[in-house]
């Protein structure tokens, strides 16, 4: 009789740490998918911040609810600020950039030396054909930002697809 009493206990143990297992994996998932990420950068637009082959930690809850397997916010309630370092999709790929402007930032251009676009004291490199397609744009509209890689001389961006929306921003990077 007692080894029965036995069985079932290790049978209730193995219970509880198959609950445990389970428990922990759905946490895991909880927080991949609405908490934080680690994500794989590939690419020189943000370098030196952020180099190819880098993991970053993001932070998925500083502007929203991201929708689970989505590309927009479920629900909003932070804003971007300029210097952020964000991620959204853009042609079916999640992108990290820097918001450069955000929305209702006063937008001016340069041609003296070169096409320029110039945010507050910086100023980024304009190809003629983003130049022509951008020059009348005084402001960044409301509700978008300018999302622009540290290093842009290589980074395709806002300067060739336009402003993203605030509802597609996923994510801040931590600390960079």
């Amino acid at each position: 009789m007692e080894n029965s009493s036995i069985a079932k206990d290790s049978g209730a143990k193995k219970g509880s740490v198959f609950k445990f297992i389970l428990a922990g994996l759905v946490l895991g998932l909880i927080l991949k998918f609405f908490v934080i990420d680690i994500l794989h950068v590939s690419g020189a637009s943000m370098e030196p911040t952020i180099n190819s082959g880098d993991l970053v930690p993001v932070n998925k809850l500083c502007y929203g609810l991201v929708k689970p397997f989505g590309d927009s916010l479920l629900f909003k309630w932070g804003k971007v600020k300029q210097g952020d370092v964000i991620i959204y999709m853009y042609d079916n790929n999640l992108v990290v950039k820097r918001c450069a402007a955000a929305e209702n930032t006063p937008l001016e251009y340069s041609s003296d030396s070169g096409y320029n676009l110039i945010v507050g004291d910086k100023q980024y490199p304009l190809s003629p054909a983003q130049f022509s397609v951008m020059q009348d744009i005084k402001a960044v509209p409301q509700g978008m930002v300018l999302a622009i890689g540290d290093n842009a001389e290589v980074s395709i961006d806002s300067r060739n697809y336009g402003f993203v929306s605030e509802e597609n921003v996923l994510g801040r990077v931590f600390s960079k």
